[in-house]
């Protein structure tokens, strides 16, 4: 019996790590370079719209896949509750130590 309550504690952990149902790896990268197209940020109506047109996904899966992006650490949730992507072009730049004289 307690086999099965581990075995089945474990399947929210696994879907969390799943890419929302019906996307591709083609969607996610889509998502990726269209999220860097408009500055990183997924926040606004003024986000969301041109995602919709870049991606075709509507706004429910861009959601999602903000969500997944989050739970794998390539997106963080940022102050105003959208997502800030932090891969690719997205990625924060690394600030060169000066030179000690």
């Amino acid at each position: 019996m307690k086999k099965i309550v581990l075995t089945l504690g474990a399947v929210p952990l696994l879907a969390a790590c799943l890419p929302p149902e019906g996307t591709t790896p083609e969607d996610l990268a889509a998502f990726d370079a269209a999220l860097a197209s408009i500055g990183c940020e997924l926040s606004t109506e003024n986000h969301y719209l041109p995602m919709e047109l870049q991606t075709g996904m509507p706004r429910e899966m861009l959601i999602q896949v903000a969500q997944y992006k989050v739970q794998r650490e390539e997106a963080v949730s940022i102050e105003n509750g959208g997502v800030r992507s932090v891969v690719g072009g997205c990625a924060p730049q690394a600030v060169a130590a000066a030179p000690e004289a």
